[in-house]
């Protein structure tokens, strides 16, 4: 039972992490909307667990757990949202930062 499911989450995470090794030169290569959105959620997801992680390690207390998560939750939420919108309404993740490197 809960073995099992932290063994598929530590799964995931390699495979998230994996995947933005791979999406990473893709935005160089290729950049795109589909790459746009795959790194928008491909960065969130490894966010929202990295920072979960801290939660774990740090924060104690049932309360103060409940609080946290519960902001993490929207944090994560409101950088999914805000990543897509910027995606869709202005120049995307991929040409943002091609932008920003020719500075």
């Amino acid at each position: 039972g809960s073995s099992k499911a932290a063994s598929l989450h530590w799964t995931g995470e390699r495979a998230v992490s994996v995947l933005l090794l791979g999406l990473l030169p893709a935005a160089y290569l290729c950049p795109g909307p589909a790459v746009d959105y795959s790194l928008a959620a491909a960065l969130t997801l490894h966010g929202h667990w990295g920072l979960g992680q801290v939660i774990t390690d740090y924060v104690h207390g049932d309360v103060p757990i409940k609080v946290a998560n519960t902001g993490l939750y929207i944090l994560s939420a409101l950088t999914f949202a805000g990543l897509c919108h910027f995606n869709y309404h202005d120049v995307g993740i991929c040409k943002a930062v091609a932008m920003l490197w020719s500075l």
